[in-house]
């Protein structure tokens, strides 16, 4: 069998609180001390702006945030070798991911990751600079752009007050 040469198009979440800073969980399927950010596929013609909100809402539980940035283009990961073959049954070797920069706009009691189909263990905010140290390595370069990219965006809404609830 060849190696998939296609990529999963998926969506990015970088869901920032009023104190600007940044949601990240502990996945269900990883025992590692490794934490991401909400991410997951886009169905069949659907908008990539509307696959975000509802990948929030199936992960943590609520979709109550506001869309205030997304990247140019799209980013792109490869999975390390062990994994190809064993995720999505064997279909891609990495994600192709839309991000966007939310504001959440909701109280942390409204954070619920034991959802329908959990994916998460545990979940906590921190510095947007931190994040790349937290995920996989397999991931790091990606959260790194994302850290470049958005770094302003999210200082941004940490001094910018929230006008709707």
């Amino acid at each position: 069998m060849s190696e998939p040469t296609a990529y999963r198009p998926c969506v990015g979440i970088v869901l920032v609180n009023r104190e600007g800073r940044v949601f990240v969980a502990a996945r269900i399927d990883n025992p590692a001390d490794a934490w991401q950010m909400p991410q997951g596929g886009i169905d069949k013609d659907e908008d990539p702006r509307q696959a975000a909100l509802r990948e929030l809402g199936e992960e943590i539980g609520t979709a109550n945030a506001e869309i205030v940035a997304e990247s140019e283009g799209w980013m792109q990961y490869d999975l390390p070798p062990e994994l190809i073959g064993k995720l999505w049954r064997g279909k891609y070797r990495g994600q192709t991911q839309k991000w966007y920069v939310m504001r959440f706009l909701g109280e942390d009691g409204e954070i619920d990751i034991v959802t329908e189909h959990p994916e998460f263990r545990d979940w906590k905010w921190v510095p947007f600079e931190q994040v790349p140290e937290l995920i996989v390595p397999f991931k790091r370069d990606l959260y790194s752009r994302l850290v470049e990219s958005f770094g302003d965006v999210v200082k941004t809404i940490a001094h910018t007050p929230q006008t709707t609830v």
